[in-house]
């Protein structure tokens, strides 16, 4: 599958992207953005869902990703999807320096369409 990435536009341009990549039965989120003026309107949860709903199309089953150990916006929204803590990386971040929390959300098997 390789590297997605998807966007999200509307009237006044570019809502939010998500990028992420997929090895075998295991994807990543490598990066999702969303302006501060588009966000709390569904735009980040339409991109994840996309996303996830594509890495499960191409047969993923497990989906990683790490965050900001302060960004608990992001933190929330991952978790509404099943997210869940398995590790941290110390000092992984830069400018502030700060640990990451990483994530982990199982995907269930798509049902091959009739």
């Amino acid at each position: 599958m390789g590297v997605q990435i998807l966007v999200a536009e509307g009237d006044s341009g570019v809502l939010g992207y998500i990028v992420g990549r997929a090895v075998r039965d295991q994807g990543e989120i490598l990066n999702l953005g969303v302006p501060l003026n588009a966000r709390r309107r569904g735009v980040g949860t339409s991109l994840v869902r996309q996303l996830l709903t594509s890495f499960a199309a191409a047969g993923v089953r497990e989906v990683f990703l790490e965050v900001r150990e302060s960004n608990f916006a992001a933190q929330g929204l991952y978790r509404t999807f099943g997210f869940q803590d398995v590790g941290r990386r110390r000092r992984y971040y830069r400018r502030p320096v700060e640990d990451a929390v990483i994530l982990r959300a199982a995907i269930p098997a798509v049902e091959p369409s009739a």
